[in-house]
């Protein structure tokens, strides 16, 4: 026997998103040959098992995706945030997938991970894509921007027993005899069976071969949603009447899928509004060994209702409700000045904010670059914020929320504030995470967090108006400079 096949160390595989349906199912396969580090964010509630280390893991913090990621040789994200982390989540999913794959790649990085797999969707070529897909394509790029090769396994519908997209068009077909289709249902994509992305994510997994590569993949067929439709009916034995409608735009289609299908508005629209471009795999992104499913639609449809009617039948016990924190996120975009970074922003945001809302805010630093926001009308600090030495950088600059009439001591165990310059980008992104208002929440959720909103937006509005201000004076110095000439 070869003693160096004996002796092979198996790789540790860091898996995100480690309870969810492709995690989950992808877990099974990784623990055949890899000792497996499983991310979740209740993880210390898991028992461990011989290959399998579970890990809790708040993507949102930074030092939490270290130590998620310590140890790891190849990490496999598979994490989206479309719908709510907070009991009061403000801002874009577009902005919270910044913050998560930011997190998630530095922290790769600073590890030692040699590989990320990252599963995303089919980008078509279209000069604006929609909201969903730009994100799946920011995501990408952050994930790729600190030097770790990034392996992106692109798909477009997948079909299997949960998830998101192949559930909401079969609730479709299970509960509506008749349909009124808009055009987007004429639209063609190339879904792709569950076990069949899971043999793409698999078979990437240190694979030398796909490292760096953004990998299209899709099932035997392409096809419209109408024909999904009707093989989904068939496989539930159903004969639907469907008609085709030009009237029905996507807004509309968004709010009609969201109602019928008693699916959260934060993941139905999104998707909804992608299904206006031709999801199809391109041949120029397209690897043998893991692009070309073998399993066809109708299987794939016939297996997953399978599936889901078993899954159905063997919960017995209703699962408990878990119960919500009171706490806050709020995520903003802004654009910097040319040449600004993360440490300006945040400091300026001070600046500004006692210069706009002078004489009744004050604010207050020492050297140590900690702040304090205060009335002054009694003196007394709305808020505290204690810059984070350790944690900050030129293009993050991290504040600990730390006192004030807004602070709660024994609700707040990690409340902060963040500035996050996006990788290659004049744009930033503040966000305040875990923050536990010290008002009652109805009374905060209606004041303190509107006002909060507002001052964002003015701050956005502050920005603008210098960017264009420079912009102005750049081209009057061009201008000046070829009349001399």
């Amino acid at each position: 026997m070869n003693n160096t096949i004996i002796n092979k160390k198996r790789p540790v595989v860091a898996l995100t998103g480690a309870t969810g349906y492709i995690g989950n199912n992808l877990l099974e396969k990784l623990t055949k040959y890899a000792d497996v580090i499983a991310l979740s964010r209740n993880g210390d509630h898991k028992e461990d098992s011989e290959h399998v280390t579970w890990r809790s893991c708040d993507l949102y913090s930074m030092a939490d995706a270290e130590k998620g990621l310590e140890g790891a040789d190849i990490a496999v994200y598979l994490v989206h945030s479309m719908l709510p982390s907070a009991k009061l989540t403000q801002g874009s999913f577009e902005d919270m997938d910044v913050i998560l794959s930011d997190n998630f790649a530095q922290a790769a990085k600073k590890q030692g991970v040699k590989q990320i797999v990252y599963l995303s969707g089919i980008i078509p070529k279209a000069k604006r894509l929609s909201r969903h897909l730009r994100s799946r394509l920011e995501v990408e790029k952050i994930l790729g921007a600190y030097g770790v090769p990034v392996t992106t396994i692109r798909a477009a519908l997948i079909v299997g027993p949960k998830g998101s997209s192949f559930p909401i068009l079969a609730k479709l077909v299970k509960r509506l005899p008749i349909m009124a289709l808009p055009k987007w249902t004429r639209i063609k994509t190339h879904p792709i069976a569950l076990p069949d992305v899971l043999n793409a994510l698999n078979t990437s997994i240190d694979n030398q071969n796909l490292k760096g590569k953004a990998i299209d993949v899709g099932g035997p067929e392409v096809m419209t949603y109408k024909e999904m439709m009707l093989q989904t009916a068939e496989a539930m034995g159903k004969n639907p009447r469907l008609f085709d409608v030009p009237f029905i735009t996507v807004k509309l289609s968004r709010l009609w899928v969201s109602l019928t299908t008693q699916s959260p508005k934060e993941m139905v629209y999104p998707l909804i509004e992608s299904l206006v471009h031709p999801m199809t795999a391109s041949p120029e992104r397209m690897e043998k060994e893991v692009s070309e499913g073998t399993m066809t639609f109708k299987e794939a449809a016939e297996w997953s209702l399978k599936e889901e009617a078993e899954q159905s039948g063997s919960s017995k016990k209703k699962r408990k409700t878990p119960q919500v924190q009171k706490d806050v996120r709020s995520v903003q975009r802004i654009c910097l000045p040319e040449g600004k970074d993360a440490t300006w922003a945040a400091k300026h945001y001070v600046e500004w904010l006692a210069e706009k809302f002078a004489p009744m805010i004050q604010t207050e630093s020492d050297q140590k670059n900690n702040y304090k926001i205060k009335t002054a009308l009694t003196g007394q600090p709305l808020l505290k914020m204690g810059y984070s030495t350790e944690r900050s950088t030129a293009n993050r600059t991290l504040y600990y929320l730390t006192g004030g009439v807004f602070f709660d001591a024994s609700k707040n165990e990690r409340g902060r504030l963040e500035f996050r310059q996006i990788p290659d980008s004049q744009e930033c992104i503040v966000a305040i995470h875990d923050y536990m208002p010290s008002l009652p929440w109805f009374v905060y959720k209606y004041t303190q967090a509107k006002a909060h909103i507002f001052v964002m937006y003015l701050f956005r509005k502050h920005l603008q108006s210098m960017i264009k201000s420079t912009e102005n004076k750049s081209r009057i110095v061009r201008g000046n400079v070829e009349i001399t000439t």
